[in-house]
């Protein structure tokens, strides 16, 4: 069974002017996000920045999504590590708090074969029992988990259910979905292309976007589902816009410069991350307003 299906969001981690994790600005969000009609919430993921959060800090963040979620929508942790120790470690206390799922990023820097991935994957997989997405994200990572690798390892590996796709590759995206044989769950990494990822049979999204427009993210996903394929393809071309101003720096620093727009949080990110250029910050504020998300 699959975990979601539909628009989950990779949820940002806000901080304090500090640096420290502000956990009531961090409910406020988690709220904002389920009254939108959000399908899933997806903490320390890339969004989240869980690079630069400590353990201790990692698992706290995850502990309290659980918390104040409260069942009300599926919770997916990022535990992934370039550490096969460290994401076992990871996963085990995630799975610990009650997470409905976890997203295991490739391991990056010191990347690995293919062979390599399929042993990491399964070595932390079968340390826990809940369900397990991948996540390939090669353009961060610089290691690209092949189709049939994402296939062996749902086949082998009961709990390896899926994969966040975010390579932008549609061909290989498509073959994964052709020799994928109903086993593979796929969803989309990229929100420009939520709707051609649904049309090759996947399963919905793990959105930014979702992080300052839930409620539109979610039906550009539920719109399909429902056959109401051209108000998909609608809401999806609408978007593009401020799809693409929420990439025009790295993630996440333009979707938290988004959420202070909006008023949702204060604060700051953590190094290496710096605060958006003030160019690229008007280009988004202006895309914001045009979606309608800003006065």
């Amino acid at each position: 069974m699959s975990i979601f299906r539909g628009a989950g969001v990779a949820i940002v981690t806000p901080m304090k002017t500090n640096g420290e994790v502000d956990y009531e600005q961090f409910k406020k969000l988690v709220e904002f996000q389920i009254e939108g009609g959000t399908d899933a919430i997806i903490v320390c993921g890339t969004t989240g920045e869980a690079s630069t959060l400590t353990h201790e800090e990692h698992l706290e963040v995850i502990r309290y999504c659980v918390e104040i979620v409260a069942g009300r929508i599926p919770v997916i942790a990022g535990t992934g590590s370039n550490c096969t120790q460290t994401a076992i470690y990871l996963s085990k206390e995630a799975e610990k708090y009650g997470v409905d799922g976890l997203l295991l990023v490739s391991p990056y820097y010191n990347k690995a074969t293919q062979n390599g991935l399929y042993q990491h994957f399964k070595a932390v997989a079968q340390s826990v029992k809940v369900p397990v997405l991948l996540y390939n994200v090669p353009s961060r990572t610089g290691c690209n988990i092949l189709p049939e690798t994402v296939v062996r390892l749902c086949k082998d590996v009961e709990n390896i259910v899926g994969v966040k796709e975010a390579s932008g590759n549609i061909s290989q995206i498509a073959q994964l979905a052709a020799i994928g044989e109903d086993v593979v769950d796929i969803y989309s990494g990229n929100d420009d292309q939520i709707l051609p990822i649904l049309s090759l049979g996947g399963l919905g999204v793990i959105s930014v976007l979702s992080n300052v427009a839930p409620r539109q993210t979610h039906e550009i996903c539920n719109k399909f589902f429902e056959g109401d394929v051209a108000g998909s393809r609608k809401l999806q071309l609408e978007a593009l816009n401020l799809c693409n101003a929420l990439f025009c720096e790295v993630n996440p620093i333009p979707v938290k410069r988004a959420l202070q727009f909006m008023g949702m949080i204060d604060g700051t990110l953590r190094m290496p991350l710096t605060e958006m250029e003030e160019k690229n910050a008007e280009r988004l504020q202006s895309a914001m307003k045009q979606y309608g998300i800003l006065k």
